[in-house]
């Protein structure tokens, strides 16, 4: 199976959000300006990054735009390149192509057959 690894957040103010989220839960939000993009840490995680709670998730915010209405997952797959053409042959659309993401590994975005934004994640 391959696993749910990351949520996304969409915002349309980010103070205002970064409030809530942070006040009502606890979580960290901290900007990556040169990512323009917010990352959330809901789970506590070792030197590395890495979650040391089984199952647990961390996540991003970014501006709402026509991939990030809603709240979205990102599942992590071995080979995004495959996923882009199954996806497809199974009903689903792709929105958005593999992209780079910094030198941490690569993402893409579909929509399901219920018109759900899913977003893909492979490590580098």
């Amino acid at each position: 199976m391959d696993p749910v690894v990351h949520f996304e957040i969409p915002f349309e103010k980010i103070e205002r959000a970064k409030e809530f989220y942070e006040k009502t839960f606890g979580w960290q939000i901290n900007n990556v300006p040169e990512m323009n993009y917010n990352l959330i840490t809901t789970a506590e995680t070792d030197e590395n990054q890495m979650i040391k709670k089984p199952g647990a998730i961390n996540g991003g915010m970014t501006e709402k735009n026509e991939i990030n209405k809603n709240v979205l997952i990102t599942i992590k797959v071995s080979s995004i390149d495959d996923y882009l053409k199954t996806i497809p042959e199974n009903g689903g659309k792709i929105l958005m192509e593999k992209q780079t993401v910094g030198d941490m590994g690569f993402t893409a975005y579909f929509e399901d057959t219920e018109a759900n934004i899913v977003g893909l994640w492979q490590d580098k």
